[in-house]
């Protein structure tokens, strides 16, 4: 008899779920048993080890060798991950929140199609606020550049708005 190749994290019928929780699950017949999720690999793995004695599995299927009967193995697996009622009102919140920016992404494709002008006006000031940014950037650099370097002030003495540029610098 073959035996199954190891999942990604090491152990038999156990993977990871994209938030960093192990899963732990086993089949006995048609029918697929969750076994919970689990801090650790090594955890799950061990929830499966006693799942694995409790179905009579022979020891070729476990994961480890360590658990000589059944309730060694049940002493060595730990408790599953609670499900609490804030980890459901999270998920919840999360799921909505993902309704909506599904809802919004339909609806900013459709205004697109509908309204291409739109788009390209909308582009076209965007490219035009990153050259009066890039303008302003250039025109501030080449100002320090004369402060750090001591050189004249381009304001001479009789210039109308001499004292209005002092004073608006404080």
């Amino acid at each position: 008899m073959l035996s199954r190749a190891r999942s990604t994290s090491g152990y038999r019928h156990v993977r990871a779920s994209p938030s960093g929780v192990y899963y732990a699950e086993i089949r006995s017949g048609d029918t697929r048993l969750g076994l919970g999720t689990f801090e650790t690999a090594h955890d799950a793995a061990r929830a499966y080890e006693a799942a694995s004695w409790c179905l009579r599995r022979p020891r070729a299927q476990m994961n480890f060798s360590d658990a000589r009967t059944r309730q060694q193995a049940q002493d060595l697996t730990p408790s599953p991950r609670l499900i609490t009622a804030e980890d459901r009102c999270i998920h919840r919140r999360l799921g909505r929140r993902l309704l909506i920016a599904e809802a919004d992404e339909h609806a900013m494709t459709a205004w697109r199609k509908r309204f291409p002008e739109d788009v390209a006006a909308k582009n076209e000031f965007w490219a035009q606020r990153a050259v009066d940014r890039a303008d302003r950037r250039e025109r501030k650099a080449l100002a320090v550049a004369q402060c750090e370097l001591g050189s004249a002030s381009t304001f001479y003495d009789n210039y109308p708005r001499w004292e209005d540029a002092f004073l608006s610098l404080d």
